[in-house]
């Protein structure tokens, strides 16, 4: 299923802002961005969407981006959602069970996925051979070996990439981790995640797959076995074939959140959890939890019951967050002493982190609005293959300790486990013949 990679051509704004980008790789970075750039443009100019995996969150996405663009395209190896989500968007996209006969099409210029885990990187890899700018869902990868691929090929490609991690441009988490950053609690010492339980199931029944679902493209490069109605759709997340449980699922929010204001990775990590052995069940870790050290001194405990949430904690005050508040003694304080401009400045549209230039913050507005604005402007986004590739590395990590259960070092440089062969071939997984990611 290797695809070919020839470049598409692009419309307009597009095909200009790519060739500049080119040409001058500062020349975008001053550009007042608008928050929604599909208002002011022509029919003519409206990017072409083309949405793959459209069951759940990737309908949500499809929904998204069709505020910035036309959806031009439809996906899904599953012909009731497939047929479902052609009608909501009036009959007209072009629809197909085979992801690349969408990413060959000249009227796409972007691609959402929201499809399992399991096939995100092989997707994105090939949508940015294909030329199209891509908005994955979260978590990018199923290894750490097929992160270190994307990276690769982002950089090749040139392509925007924006990753589903969309608590980074919530205000709550960006401010968590700007405090953090500036100092308001001290010199960082320690921080608590908690993502919540795996779920558990006794034995599932095996049946024959729905004659409407293509079982064989829906497993991809994972091993071919007989279906279960809750290995695919939502319940996939609970398999270690297709996904990693919460340690991947809120993990690839959480412990981005963590990472970015830790702003370090971790050379540690030791993962406890119960495996469960029923067979035809779920088979993500239960009551797991893993701690980790990171370069710069910092511990993190990750732990799957209580608050769910993220605490840091600093030798002068600590804050709580998560998707509903902001807490702590600090936060109190930015009433009477607010942060000061200049240390607004974790994330500027091309990864620096700097002070602000000329007083002025770059609006995000939302998570694919900026996706948007970066396709037009080329600038990174500000949920980047190589932050999220790391962050999901890290959460990677956690279950790799929890399922060889001991204690490992790890090598953020080199990306590999240090002195441990068995630990490092579990950084990827053999692949199917035919859906080989590369």
């Amino acid at each position: 299923m290797k695809m070919a990679g020839s470049a598409v051509p692009r419309r307009s704004f597009l095909k200009t802002a790519a060739i500049s980008s080119c040409l001058s790789p500062g020349f975008w970075l001053g550009t007042k961005l608008e928050s929604n750039p599909a208002k002011s443009r022509s029919i003519s100019e409206r990017v072409g969407v083309g949405c793959i995996g459209l069951r759940y969150q990737g309908s949500v996405l499809a929904n998204q981006a069709a505020a910035y663009g036309d959806i031009v395209a439809v996906c899904d190896v599953d012909r009731h959602v497939r047929d479902q989500a052609k009608a909501s968007f009036g009959s007209t996209p072009y629809s197909c069970e085979d992801y690349r006969q969408l990413i060959n099409r000249k009227d796409v210029d972007v691609v959402t996925i929201g499809t399992p885990d399991h096939w995100h990187t092989k997707m994105v890899v090939d949508a940015c051979r294909a030329g199209k700018d891509v908005y994955c869902e979260k978590p990018i990868t199923l290894t750490i070996d097929e992160g270190k691929l994307l990276r690769d090929v982002v950089k090749e490609t040139g392509r925007v990439v924006q990753v589903g991690s969309w608590q980074r441009s919530d205000q709550r988490f960006r401010l968590a981790v700007e405090m953090v950053r500036a100092g308001r609690l001290g010199k960082l010492k320690h921080v608590d995640v908690v993502l919540g339980k795996n779920k558990t199931s006794e034995s599932l029944q095996v049946t024959a797959p729905p004659k409407h679902l293509n079982w064989n493209l829906w497993q991809g490069q994972t091993p071919d076995v007989p279906f279960i109605e809750e290995r695919s759709h939502y319940t996939f997340r609970w398999w270690y074939e297709y996904s990693g449980g919460q340690m991947t699922d809120w993990g690839a929010h959480h412990l981005d959140i963590a990472q970015w204001a830790i702003n370090s990775f971790p050379v540690r990590v030791n993962g406890v959890g119960s495996m469960p052995s029923v067979k035809n069940g779920f088979n993500v870790a239960v009551d797991f939890k893993v701690d980790y050290e990171f370069e710069n001194g910092v511990t993190m405990a990750v732990r799957d019951n209580g608050d769910n949430g993220i605490l840091f904690t600093g030798d002068r005050g600590r804050i709580f967050v998560n998707r509903g508040r902001i807490t702590g003694a600090p936060v109190e304080q930015l009433k009477e002493n607010p942060l000061p401009r200049e240390d607004w400045g974790i994330y500027r549209g091309d990864n620096v982190e700097r002070p602000l230039r000329a007083g002025k913050l770059d609006a995000i507005i939302n998570h694919m609005g900026n996706f948007f604005d970066c396709v037009e402007s080329r600038q990174v986004p500000i949920s980047d293959i190589e932050s999220q590739h790391r962050s999901v590395s890290t959460c990677h990590l956690g279950n790799i300790s929890m399922r060889l259960g001991r204690e490992l070092s790890w090598d953020p440089t080199l990306e590999q486990f240090v002195d441990d062969t068995e630990a490092n071939q579990w950084l990827q997984r053999q692949q199917r013949e035919g859906f080989e990611v590369r």
